[in-house]
């Protein structure tokens, strides 16, 4: 069996059971102006893996394998946003209110979109997910059933929110969840060192972690 070079031990990999998530690399969380810079975060933390989510990219695509991409988003109506969520945050701007690139967060406004460089191609599954987590109220569980997926590599933001929810939502689904290190990021540099800690503590008791090389290496001899 094929093994990735990885966090706690090697990840054994099926290649023909494995696909690429990329979280939430939305313009409202990477780019000045965005909601993410709303918060008063740093969004260049985000922007500088770009390049590395698109080698990921660029790589399953090139090996045939499934890429999924996810937005966090919401109705027009804010009917699947809770006011727990939207009380939450910058009471200045909230989820759903007109920011520099269109309504924060809805579904079809032009800070939602995906960034240009990580831009889904025809045939990619997009879910948009009303929550932190990507299986939550979204069709995600289906898509993989139908794919036979059962192995997951995961980039994206932020590490410690979206993408270990996910993850953590998928292991208690039986999946084998892998992080690309390099190809995920938090605005808090300190909880993304946290979040890898607590997924590969206890023998992977989340998941594995991995670095973006020694994935590439792997899905080339897909």
């Amino acid at each position: 069996m094929a093994e990735i070079k990885a966090e706690p031990f090697a990840f054994p990999v099926k290649h023909d059971q494995l696909a690429l998530i990329v979280i939430d690399m939305q313009r409202d969380f990477a780019e000045p102006g965005g909601f993410g810079a709303s918060l008063g975060n740093d969004v260049s933390r985000i922007t500088r893996i770009v390049p590395n989510v698109k080698r990921l990219i660029q790589g399953f695509r090139y090996a045939g394998l499934p890429v999924i991409h996810t937005m966090e988003c919401h109705r027009p109506d804010l009917s699947d946003l809770p006011p727990a969520k939207r009380d939450r945050g910058n009471p200045t701007l909230r989820i759903g209110d007109e920011g520099p690139m269109g309504r924060i967060l809805i579904s079809g406004e032009p800070g939602t979109a995906i960034l240009p460089e990580l831009a889904p191609v025809k045939g990619e599954v997009v879910i948009e997910k009303p929550g932190k987590g990507a299986f939550y109220a979204t069709e995600l569980g289906e898509v993989l059933q139908q794919k036979g997926i059962k192995q997951l590599v995961f980039a994206g933001v932020t590490t410690e929110v979206c993408v270990q929810t996910t993850m953590r939502e998928a292991n208690d689904r039986g999946y084998e969840c892998l992080l690309a290190e390099e190809a995920t990021e938090s605005y808090f540099p300190e909880f993304k060192a946290a979040a890898i800690a607590m997924i590969r503590a206890q023998g992977a008791i989340v998941g594995w972690t991995a670095h973006v090389d020694a994935i590439l290496e792997s899905i080339a001899h897909a």
